[in-house]
């Protein structure tokens, strides 16, 4: 296989962190191969575009990184192509040596309690989707109007859609948020944000970087209930772990919060924990969330929370959840549905007991919905380590690639888009901000991004 001319083919499916973490392992093995990424968008870069809040645009400079990667020598970007509608596994198998799953955990975990969709009631995934000019969700209407909104779950999620909700508007108006979103947050009534927890503040998941921000915002009190920090033996435990050095810190900013007052301050965060949500309340619309009070149980780091049978309402005019994503299965896969991946062992696709051969998995996919940005690069380098082995141990014959792959797209209507069109939409974009002083404004269509390109 190690000749220029019997070149690995390797397809990669998603343009994410870990989809672009994986061609760079596979571009770095010195062997020579060609790696084709497939994007169901005509943009790259995944949540680092469509996930990243706005108002944290360092964290979407590692853009720097993947842009580097796709101008090297042997990758190819095939924007626009989504598995299951342009192309079928079986495809893609006889097209490539390998294929690498990596298109993250494309859905949102439910609350599984009566109501829940009731007008009003959104996913986390929705709002971040709208306000960054995800083409999914530009389309999607959240009432601004109304006063009391309540975010389930306690991660950086759910910090972003609270800070979004809570901020002056004028200090995102520089940043790469959709304007379609900058207009309607103009016109925002909210002014009190409830974040709930079925666990304790040393259980919360936020980073206290996020935690902190929630605190710094301008015309907004923070507020937490001081009977909620009496933590119990096994709480403190926990906190005492070097390990768990997040929790200590985020308790030390919960305690910060019961000191303050709302005041007249235009707006109000309150945290509050140990509540299960049971019921969304309403008749035609959300009116309020039925939530029952718990009690932790179980050994320190492996606490759960249990109802006493306690319950209580939140008045609320607007919900949403943040309580974790999951995958979504892939037509000709096997697919885990109780933990939403593609079951696998360390990134080679199974089926019972038997690996599927030449389709590997990376990312959120691959291990759940866990881990930082750049928690994926060490991901997908173990799974396009086993992708190598395999394939130098393999008497493999020669596949055709990408170039027969696209040689299908036409008589199915697909307008696949190269890298070098995605720059050009780039370019549009920052052309479309500068007017505004922002970094860029997004194209939120997909025919406007066809239509840019001369797809139209």
């Amino acid at each position: 296989m190690n000749t220029p001319d019997k070149a690995l083919k390797i397809a990669v499916i998603g343009s994410g962190p870990s989809g672009f973490y994986a061609a760079e392992a596979l571009l770095r093995a010195g062997l020579p191969l060609q790696v084709d990424m497939l994007e169901r968008l005509p943009t790259p870069f995944g949540l680092v575009r469509s996930g990243v809040a706005p108002d944290h645009p360092k964290l979407k400079e590692v853009i720097k990184v993947y842009d580097r990667i796709a101008r090297s020598p042997g990758f190819r970007f095939l924007g626009n192509v989504a598995l299951g509608r342009d192309v079928t596994v079986a495809e893609l198998r006889a097209h490539y040596h390998a294929i690498i799953l990596a298109c993250g955990a494309q859905s949102d975990r439910c609350m599984g309690i009566p109501g829940e969709d009731l007008p009003g009631s959104h996913t986390a995934t929705e709002f971040v989707g709208w306000f960054n000019g995800h083409p999914d969700y530009r389309d999607h209407a959240f009432d601004l109007g109304r006063e009391v909104a309540v975010i389930v779950g306690q991660g950086n999620v759910a910090a972003d859609v609270c800070r979004i909700l809570a901020k002056p508007v004028d200090e995102l108006r520089t940043t790469d948020i959709s304007e379609h979103a900058l207009d309607a947050l103009a016109q925002s009534r909210i002014r009190e944000i409830h974040i709930i927890g079925r666990r304790g503040p040393a259980q919360a998941r936020f980073t206290p970087r996020e935690l902190r921000e929630l605190g710094e915002i301008h015309q907004c009190a923070t507020l937490a209930d001081n009977r909620d920090l009496r933590l119990g033996e096994r709480c403190e435990t926990e906190l005492n772990d070097l390990q768990n050095g997040n929790a200590a810190k985020n308790c030390a900013l919960f305690r910060e919060f019961t000191a303050n007052q709302a005041g007249n301050r235009r707006r109000q965060i309150r945290f509050h924990f140990y509540l299960s949500p049971s019921e969304v309340l309403g008749d035609s619309r959300v009116e309020g969330l039925r939530v029952a009070r718990n009690r932790l149980e179980g050994p320190a780091f492996a606490q759960v929370a249990s109802a006493t049978g306690e319950t209580t309402t939140l008045n609320c005019d607007l919900l949403f959840r943040s309580i974790g994503y999951r995958g979504v299965p892939i037509p000709g896969l096997p697919f885990d549905d109780h933990r939403g991946i593609v079951p696998n062992a360390v990134g080679r696709v199974t089926d019972g007991d038997h690996t599927v051969p030449g389709v590997y998995v990376t990312g959120w996919l691959k291990r759940g919905p866990s881990g930082v940005i750049g928690t994926n690069r060490a991901d997908s380098v173990e799974t396009v380590t086993h992708v190598l082995a395999d394939l130098t141990q393999a008497d493999a014959v020669e596949k055709p690639g990408g170039d027969a792959l696209e040689a299908l797209f036409p008589a199915r209507g697909t307008r696949n888009l190269s890298y070098e069109e995605w720059l050009q939409i780039d370019e549009a974009e920052i052309e479309r901000g500068r007017p505004h002083g922002k970094p860029r404004e997004k194209f939120t269509r997909v025919r406007d991004m066809l239509a840019l390109t001369g797809h139209g």
